[in-house]
């Protein structure tokens, strides 16, 4: 597996990641059994690169890769996720309280089982919070060894900067893929202006790129998919047209369709480290070939037209509330 570098401060990690939320939440039932085994064919991959969350579950995700990474901590490179504020089991909206944070990340570190965290996000801006004194905990956790770097998820340009000059920031987590490309016009110049590097999550379009998604409707409401305005009615017609060119070059290739989705976003910078979500080891291994996937110029142009247009949000107007653009 080819190794990129996220941020100026010299995280260097697998080209493709591991989003691991879906092995504990949001989409159906676990498999602890299989989700370990995928987690221990990433590494046999070359995947080092893991991502979770405090949230996932709440606390059981980052319990998984606890027991997962026992006696293996020097092979993997572990991120996770503060910034909700979970109460009798339940996430009841954003909060980065400063007097919270350091309990916060005592917890994650005791459920994943390390004395440190080698990329700690703020996983929501709290509109409440200045960034700054947020950042100013996360540094301060990273000057006593608890954390390597830090990064954020969904902020938008003022809350970039605002953050970066206190601490520098490694990574922006945000959504970005073929499916979903808000960041193109302001987020992603200003990454590259102040050099942060960019993960993307749900790279496969919630496998709608991949062409396994189904119709919200058919997905129970427990799903994180029942509620996507892109998989419903009419919305879902236009987009598995607009998909299809991704699944003819695919064919063409004698590849996956997801394949091609990942190449695409690939190519787009080595700055930028997807984390494709799995819990299985075949879907593993079909995410991570995609890191040798060439695309020519005409390929990469052809698959950004087909999909410029994207019917219907990205998410409902709650979960977007949540964004800071």
């Amino acid at each position: 597996m080819k190794k990129r570098t996220l941020g100026t401060q010299g995280l260097t990690v697998s080209a493709e990641g591991l989003g691991c939320m879906g092995m504990s939440f949001a989409y159906g039932a676990a498999d602890e059994t299989e989700s370990i085994a995928t987690l221990h064919r990433a590494i046999e991959l070359g995947v080092n690169f893991f991502d979770t969350a405090e949230v996932y579950g709440p606390y059981t995700n980052e319990e998984l890769l606890g027991r997962a990474f026992n006696g293996r901590r020097s092979e993997v490179i572990l991120a996770t996720k503060f910034g909700f504020d979970i109460r009798d089991g339940a996430n009841v909206g954003v909060t980065s309280d400063p007097q919270q944070i350091r309990g916060k990340v005592e917890g994650s570190l005791r459920r994943l089982g390390t004395d440190y965290i080698d990329l700690l996000y703020q996983h929501r801006i709290d509109p409440n919070v200045p960034i700054e004194e947020v950042v100013g905990v996360m540094a301060e956790l990273v000057r006593e060894g608890k954390v390597r770097y830090i990064g954020l998820s969904e902020a938008g340009i003022a809350n970039i900067r605002r953050a970066h000059a206190v601490h520098p920031i490694s990574a922006l987590q945000s959504e970005y893929s073929l499916w979903e490309r808000n960041l193109e016009a302001d987020i992603i110049p200003v990454l590259r202006e102040l050099g942060i590097g960019l993960v993307p999550f749900s790279p496969l379009g919630r496998g709608f790129l991949a062409g396994t998604a189904r119709r919200a409707e058919d997905y129970p409401p427990s799903d994180f998919r029942h509620q996507d305005p892109r998989m419903q009615g009419a919305n879902f017609d236009a987009n598995m047209q607009a998909a299809q060119v991704v699944r003819d070059m695919a064919a063409a290739r004698g590849v996956a369709a997801g394949q091609i989705a990942l190449a695409w976003v690939l190519h787009q910078g080595d700055d930028i480290v997807p984390i494709p979500g799995t819990r299985r080891r075949s879907n593993l291994e079909q995410n991570a070939a995609a890191v040798d996937l060439s695309l020519s110029a005409s390929d990469l142009a052809t698959l950004a037209s087909a999909l410029a247009q994207v019917a219907g949000p990205r998410y409902s107007q709650e979960r977007m509330a949540t964004v800071d653009r």
